[in-house]
């Protein structure tokens, strides 16, 4: 659980209606960050550096496009640098925002400790620090999901569901992600004292074609799970690329695709929780807009799970057609 943040939510009036054209703020990866904002107007009082895992997920990709919404909106100038995995570059590209002038940044992190020594210089020259998605020690707000007690909620929704009880699993995850290994942890040992056979956990490395070959050693190793875990998109579409649609082991995991729906419509998928990637940038960008124009930081800023079903997930069809 996250105790130093107090649980206060704030909630955007933005229209969320644009699509991915409007990520015109990000970078391939290829190429240094350029200062661009989707209104093609500049702002001098609120210019946002944002340093992003990949620009693959469509969890990412969502996220930044409700930052570029609210940026204009706002009238902020936004920039998206792609780090594409390596945490190395995540923290040049806070050093480089920092030199850039930029008023406050934006970070989506890989490892939440390896960046605090650039999230640490950059507040000492007062620029302002939100932290979207995994907490970072020490940032004026963290915009998010209680990783560590939504994994606790799923293990809980499937105890009660009766799917856990003497049944097997393994997980497919991701080594590197702070936040992944949370989920990992508070499901698995949520779900265990329950009576779950835990048997063993395959790294997918945060990268769809890795998690696929991981899930699909997981399945080939143990061939009678019941279930595999997933702790991130990547790991989700990995595992139901590897298990056929008839497969008896099903998946419980994190955030939804287009071929993550088609599982749970073909009951390949039984639940995945789902997180909300594009408010999620919307509210960082607004939090960063109240500091800069002189509000006390909020803290942490809960954005809620939902837990996907063949129950409700028509709700969610339109955006991941």
């Amino acid at each position: 659980m996250h105790t130093r943040f107090p649980r206060r939510a704030a909630f955007a009036t933005l229209a969320l209606g644009a699509g991915f054209a409007l990520l015109t703020g990000c970078t391939t990866g290829n190429e240094p960050a350029t200062e661009t904002g989707g209104s093609g107007e500049s702002s001098d009082s609120c210019s946002i550096g944002m340093t992003q895992i990949n620009q693959t997920a469509i969890f990412f990709t969502e996220m930044n496009a409700g930052a570029q919404e609210a940026a204009d909106e706002l009238g902020c100038e936004l920039t998206i640098a792609n780090a594409n995995n390596d945490s190395a570059r995540q923290s040049s590209d806070i050093e480089n925002f920092v030199t850039q002038g930029v008023d406050a940044i934006i970070v989506v992190a890989i490892d939440v400790n390896g960046v605090s020594p650039a999230v640490e210089s950059a507040q000492s020259q007062g620029i302002p620090v939100i932290a979207i998605d995994a907490e970072v020690e020490g940032v004026d707000t963290f915009v998010g999901v209680d990783n560590e007690a939504a994994g606790a909620e799923a293990a809980k929704w499937a105890i009660d569901a009766g799917l856990v009880d003497g049944k097997s699993y393994g997980v497919v995850d991701a080594k590197s992600s702070f936040i992944q290994n949370q989920r990992e942890d508070s499901f698995r040992a949520a779900i265990d004292a329950a009576g779950a056979q835990y048997t063993q956990s395959v790294n997918g490395d945060n990268v769809q074609e890795k998690a696929a070959t991981a899930a699909q050693d997981l399945v080939t190793a143990q061939p009678d799970l019941d279930f595999v875990y997933t702790t991130g998109e990547p790991a989700t579409v990995g595992a139901v690329a590897a298990l056929s649609a008839d497969s008896a082991t099903k998946i419980i995991g994190w955030d939804l695709t287009a071929e993550v729906i088609a599982g749970i419509d073909d009951g390949l998928v039984t639940a995945v929780i789902q997180q909300d990637p594009r408010q999620e940038g919307v509210e960082a960008v607004t939090e960063v807009h109240s500091i800069l124009g002189g509000a006390e930081p909020q803290g942490f800023i809960d954005v809620p799970i939902t837990i996907v079903t063949s129950d409700n997930v028509d709700d969610f069809r339109e955006t991941f057609k």
